[in-house]
């Protein structure tokens, strides 16, 4: 079974923009045009969110997709993710 690693490392990169950029939870949710209570969710790794809505907070971060999926450590979070087929 997947994991919550992966939701929990995306969701802790999506904070930190978020606090780097001085903005609250409700100053991204107008700039993203998602709700504030999904943008809380995503911080704390509760939702999978989709490729397109990655797509949303890179723009409202001046970021590419992938560097906003760059993870200090990220050797660290593919040795410990586990794939469906690993059970």
């Amino acid at each position: 079974m997947i994991n919550n690693f992966l939701l929990k490392e995306f969701g802790g990169r999506i904070r930190y923009l978020r606090i780097q950029e001085n903005l609250s939870q409700e100053q991204l949710s107008y700039k993203t045009g998602f709700h504030r209570t999904y943008i809380g969710m995503i911080e704390r790794g509760e939702r999978n969110i989709s490729l397109t809505n990655m797509a949303v907070f890179a723009k409202v971060f001046k970021l590419t997709v992938d560097e906003l999926l760059k993870f200090d450590n990220s050797k660290e979070l593919l040795e410990k993710y586990k794939l469906k087929t690993e059970d």
